[in-house]
């Protein structure tokens, strides 16, 4: 998919979703999100928006950095959105506390 805006329009958007998911999770544990719902919410919902950016960055980036899971990312986006009751919070969690930031990173290199 090539876009108008670009894909560091895009990465950047993706960029700050994801500082935001880091900083709502800073220092919690998995028992402190589970038992905020607002919180949950929060990065879910953060998780959402910064996927949709990612889905917009153009096709030849992608191609050339086939070491993102692009797949599994659009996959994990679409498990939150259409499944919503089904969805397993500890992958959220450990998603957003542990594996984002390798993500971020990967952007940045657009940014």
């Amino acid at each position: 998919m090539d876009n108008k805006k670009g894909d560091k329009y895009y990465a950047q958007k993706a960029i700050e979703n994801i500082s935001t998911i880091q900083r709502y999770i800073n220092g919690k544990s998995y028992e402190e999100f589970l038992s905020d719902e607002e919180l949950i919410d929060a990065v879910m919902f953060r998780l959402i928006q910064a996927i949709e950016n990612i889905k917009n960055i153009g096709a030849a980036f992608k191609e050339n950095n086939p070491q993102i899971p692009w797949g599994d990312i659009i996959g994990f986006r679409n498990g939150i959105v259409h499944e919503y009751g089904k969805t397993d919070f500890l992958t959220v969690y450990e998603t957003a506390a542990n594996d984002i930031g390798s993500l971020k990173e990967a952007l940045q290199t657009i940014v």
